[in-house]
């Protein structure tokens, strides 16, 4: 068993809540972005009393996260050997950036004929279109920058549906998306990805739009797998140190 105490040192969970489904979601959040930080990674196992006393929760919500965790995908359980972080699965990541590619082609394709479409590529441009001494550097921010803008696209043309399938998509291949923001040129490829993007958009040059978004999410793609567990284990060093 992988020991508990690779995981961060969270604050407890509030014990002034007496709902257990409140409990139960509170526990959830966390334990999914330790996963999300690398502080829990692909391979690593836990006892279920272990996790349940480190965060500071009785069984029963404990018990129930997990299971809530293990029906998105990201845990699986054994018969005496507890609870595990599912290793990653290629083939299916390729198939949700598959999906991606679909529905931000679909947005972009229809972004500038709904009512608001060409006020959020503008709203866009002033985050994306700007002078390099402007802009973001930290890895962390980048990333939750990067989600947003391809967020915007999507909710812009006002299909709610379509805005909740990308949320999934958004959210099932975020681990391992997060390690791409950790090289400094992925960074400013995405900055000059997404304002050359915005400024076709205004042109109403679609047909170029949908090349380069294509192109932007495959280069993505393609840089997850190259994405080793010795990386993991690097970025969850890297975490584990900054949180220290």
């Amino acid at each position: 068993m992988t020991a508990i105490a690779t995981i961060s040192d969270p604050q407890r969970m509030d014990a002034t809540s007496n709902a257990p489904n409140a409990m139960a979601e509170q526990v959830y959040l966390r334990i999914k972005q330790d996963i999300f930080n690398f502080l829990l990674c692909p391979g690593d196992r836990f006892a279920e009393l272990a996790i349940a006393a480190h965060y500071g929760v009785s069984r029963t919500p404990m018990r129930d996260a997990l299971f809530r965790l293990q029906r998105e995908g990201y845990l699986e359980v054994g018969f005496r050997r507890g609870w595990k972080v599912l290793p990653v699965n290629f083939d299916q990541l390729d198939q949700l950036y598959d999906l991606r590619i679909v529905l931000e082609l679909a947005a972009i394709e229809r972004i500038q004929h709904v009512e608001g479409g060409q006020a959020a590529i503008d709203a866009l441009r002033a985050i994306w279109c700007v002078p390099e001494d402007q802009r973001e550097s930290d890895p962390a921010t980048m990333f939750e920058m990067d989600e947003d803008f391809h967020r915007r696209l999507v909710a812009a043309i006002g299909n709610n549906e379509m805005l909740r399938v990308h949320n999934d998509v958004t959210e099932r291949i975020r681990i391992m998306r997060r390690l791409d923001f950790l090289k400094p040129k992925r960074t400013s490829a995405t900055y000059e990805e997404h304002s050359t993007l915005l400024e076709l958009l205004t042109r109403n040059r679609h047909a170029e739009a949908a090349i380069l978004l294509r192109a932007h999410i495959t280069q993505s793609k393609l840089e997850v797998r190259k994405i080793t567990l010795s990386m993991l284990a690097d970025a969850r060093n890297q975490k584990l140190a900054f949180v220290s």
